[in-house]
């Protein structure tokens, strides 16, 4: 009897852990929109077409560099690209929870820059990005340790 049971609660356990490793289909169309808005924006820097297709216009901007709202946003990142032509990204992880999506990239201003590691952080309603939050931190030229940032 105790056998059972305790099969029972192991079953249980795993089949809800399995159910929660699962990505929802929201969390998964969520990541590809803002995968796809970020590398158009970010790696493409085709900043009218992202913002257009993937922002949006009341967009909530938590960056105190970046004005909030899409047409401020669309100014901002025209004259950053005219500034710095060679900025790109190099994404390394996205993760997805709902409307949350997290994603971890170097961002480089040029071929000789060692750039920094920045995790972003987007609210996605509606088909369209809401809301952002970043994060950033220089990558040094000597580590403490081997394991590297991305």
């Amino acid at each position: 009897m105790k056998s059972r049971i305790l099969l029972s609660v192991l079953s249980g356990t795993l089949l809800c852990l399995a159910s929660a490793a699962q990505a929802s289909p929201e969390s998964d169309a969520n990541k590809k929109l803002v995968t796809d808005a970020v590398t158009m924006l970010f790696i493409q820097h085709k900043v009218d077409q992202a913002v257009d297709t993937y922002f949006d216009p009341n967009y909530i901007q938590h960056n105190p560099l970046v004005p909030t709202g899409s047409a401020p946003m669309r100014g901002f990142f025209k004259q950053f690209y005219v500034d710095h032509p060679d900025s790109t990204i190099e994404i390394s992880h996205v993760l997805a929870d709902g409307d949350l999506v997290a994603v971890h990239y170097r961002f480089k201003m040029g071929a000789q820059d060692r750039g920094m590691a920045v995790v972003d952080i987007f609210r996605v309603s509606n088909g369209h990005i809401q809301e952002h939050w970043d994060v950033g931190q220089p990558v040094p030229e000597k580590s403490a340790n081997s394991n590297g940032m991305f």
